[in-house]
């Protein structure tokens, strides 16, 4: 094997009509633009389709500065320019594997891409360049998509932007964001330090899982915690970096397979079963089924007062809803000028002046069930916005308790006292006649923890927290329902 200097724009082919001089696999190197052993952002080498045009034992096929050689995408190109004191050896951290320093100076990264994956630097830009190998299980992937698993801590619009300028190509190609990557192919992404700096950095344990299948997951949302980075919190923990850390230990140090999706939302003091796509597809179907009203989602609250309604006897509440000009962030009812809204509600339990309610959505109104319930004369337990309190105390409770001389004391519970309970959804797809017959029942009986599943439909129930077990567990030691 041989291999020599191929100047710009020159093929393989075109180089080995020249005088090549015979040289050791040691001593490889690809000159491109001048800049000798240095990645390059643009398709500054050979234009030749890599995918479609594999090299054979003696030959070097050259794009965006990187090598092929023997078939293989080799960093041989990068190793002089990089040592292990470099300045962007920080910038090795931004991808989602594990990086490391080779004997040749080149980062090699273990969990992103294929055999071949690196990291060179750009001469032009001054910075890095990630050289990631799809492998077959991203076969097919829109290349925004795959760009998110390899960057999960930077927003979806910034790497299509990345994308649309031509930071990111494909076998030294421009795309747009919605390319679909084939098996093999090499992407050269120059993430800019502007982007790369904004991204998230959020240690957070992964998120219990109910149920999951190949398409979607259940998860379980511990309460206090938004879905999405707040606005005046944005290093706060959330649901998403949960439900990233989730993937990434599914993939045991491999790029992971999929990037979570939320396919509905939960407030940020509410806890209970939120429903989460593994896929774009699987998120489209979802969400669409959330609009069309063919899911089943049952919450429980714990309210003030006592409904006079038999055991086992619904009440519909169809009142219309629209935000509170004069509060923002909040809902008001507004008959005249509202969205159609829906909720069934019946008893669980009962107490001496309080309950514990079952409430079913027919619609999904911000913030539905708390107006709705507060209209009728039984507000949440604990409810900032809609309620009397933001937290309650034992004291409230129970009659003739004080706390302990010298002591604050500290509340039985101070979120929401709501829990999505139970949800049913499609797990896959349905026929049509399976689909008009709506979401399947929920079983009597069905236990905190479990599933069920019914053709193409599935239920979870999701466990009830501690903290509302535990206001639960006083209020029938000191506020037990009068007979």
């Amino acid at each position: 094997m041989y291999q020599g200097e191929i100047e710009r724009g020159e093929t393989p082919d075109a180089a080995r009509s020249r005088d090549l001089r015979p040289e050791s696999a040691d001593a490889a190197r690809v000159d491109v633009d001048g800049a000798t052993g240095h990645g390059c952002s643009a398709h500054d080498g050979a234009a030749k389709d890599a995918t479609d045009d594999r090299v054979g034992d003696d030959d070097l096929d050259v794009f965006s500065g990187a090598a092929f050689v023997d078939g293989v995408f080799s960093d041989e190109a990068f190793s002089d320019d990089l040592t292990a004191d470099d300045p962007f050896g920080a910038q090795a951290s931004t991808i989602g594997g594990d990086a490391s320093l080779g004997s040749d100076g080149v980062r090699v990264r273990s969990g992103v891409g294929g055999e071949g994956s690196g990291t060179g630097y750009d001469s032009e830009s001054g910075g890095s360049v990630d050289y990631l190998v799809v492998e077959d299980e991203h076969d097919r992937l829109e290349i925004d998509e795959y760009l998110c698993l390899v960057y999960p801590g930077v927003a979806k619009g910034a790497l299509r932007e990345e994308v649309r300028s031509g930071r990111v190509t494909v076998d030294g190609q421009r795309v747009q964001p919605s390319h679909r990557l084939r098996a093999g192919s090499v992407l050269s992404a120059s993430i800019s330090d502007e982007v790369l700096l904004r991204q998230r950095h959020v240690d957070a344990d992964p998120l219990p899982v109910l149920w999951e299948n190949d398409d979607c997951a259940v998860v379980d949302k511990p309460p206090g915690i938004a879905v999405e980075p707040e606005r005046w919190a944005r290093e706060g923990a959330c649901v998403a970096d949960g439900l990233l850390a989730w993937s990434r230990a599914a993939a045991d140090g491999a790029l992971p397979s999929f990037r979570p999706r939320l396919a509905h939302r939960l407030d940020k003091d509410t806890s209970g079963a939120l429903l989460v796509a593994k896929s774009l597809e699987s998120e489209r179907r979802l969400r669409s089924a959330f609009a069309s009203g063919h899911t089943r989602k049952e919450y429980l609250a714990l309210v003030e007062g006592v409904p006079n309604l038999e055991d086992g006897e619904v009440m519909t509440i169809d009142l219309a809803l629209a935000e509170d000009v004069r509060r923002p962030g909040r809902m008001r009812v507004d008959r005249k000028h509202g969205k159609p809204s829906r909720t069934d509600m019946w008893i669980e339990r009962r107490f001496d002046g309080f309950s514990l309610v079952r409430c079913r959505l027919h619609t999904g109104r911000t913030h539905q069930i708390r107006v709705h319930l507060a209209e009728i004369g039984l507000p949440l337990l604990v409810d900032p916005f809609y309620g009397r309190r933001d937290a309650l105390l034992l004291s409230s409770i129970k009659r003739g308790y004080r706390s302990k001389r010298g002591r604050v004391e500290r509340p039985l519970i101070d979120r929401l006292t709501l829990h999505a309970d139970t949800l049913v959804f499609l797990g896959s797809a349905p026929t049509d006649e399976q689909l008009a017959a709506g979401p399947a029942p929920i079983p009597a009986g069905l236990a905190e923890g479990t599933s069920f599943t019914s053709g193409p439909w599935v239920g979870v129930r999701a466990p009830l927290p501690p903290d509302l077990t535990r206001v639960l567990k006083q209020l029938a030691k000191v506020r037990p329902a009068r007979r």
